[in-house]
């Protein structure tokens, strides 16, 4: 159990407990872009001692997420307010690390809580979403 607490070096990065927050998807941002409950979110695990901590899935394309309020990556706005985050996480002395994702054929889907379903452009849903075809 002491391990848990002790530091471990990964290449050149050395956390200070074995603790890590995996990604959990939070389906809470508008157009990609992380907001406070984010900030919230992720800076209480740093808060509560965890060495590592990665954001949700974030899509790399906006027709690569699960659902219209996944976190996103694919354009240049979206770095201040994930860098925010990431400043508090360092000031926590937590690393922070991102989960790049793409959806593929599960893209364009209602939040779970809310019933899973296809979305309609009408409902803020796509149809150019991109999977690779079964062999």
């Amino acid at each position: 159990m002491t391990d848990l607490f002790s530091p471990i070096s990964i290449r050149d990065l050395t956390l200070p407990n074995r603790i890590a927050v995996s990604p959990m998807c939070q389906y809470s941002s508008i157009d990609g872009f992380a907001n406070d409950w984010h900030l919230v979110h992720l800076g209480s695990r740093a808060v509560g001692g965890a060495g590592l901590v990665f954001t949700e899935a974030s899509a790399v394309l906006p027709e690569g997420r699960i659902t219209p309020n996944d976190l996103g990556i694919w354009k240049d706005d979206h770095i201040a307010p994930l860098a925010r985050i990431v400043d508090f996480l360092h000031g926590q002395g937590a690393h922070a690390a991102i989960q790049l994702a793409h959806a593929g054929r599960k893209a364009s889907m209602q939040r779970p809580w809310e019933g899973e379903r296809l979305l309609s452009p009408g409902e803020d849903g796509w149809t150019n979403v991109v999977a690779l075809l079964d062999d």
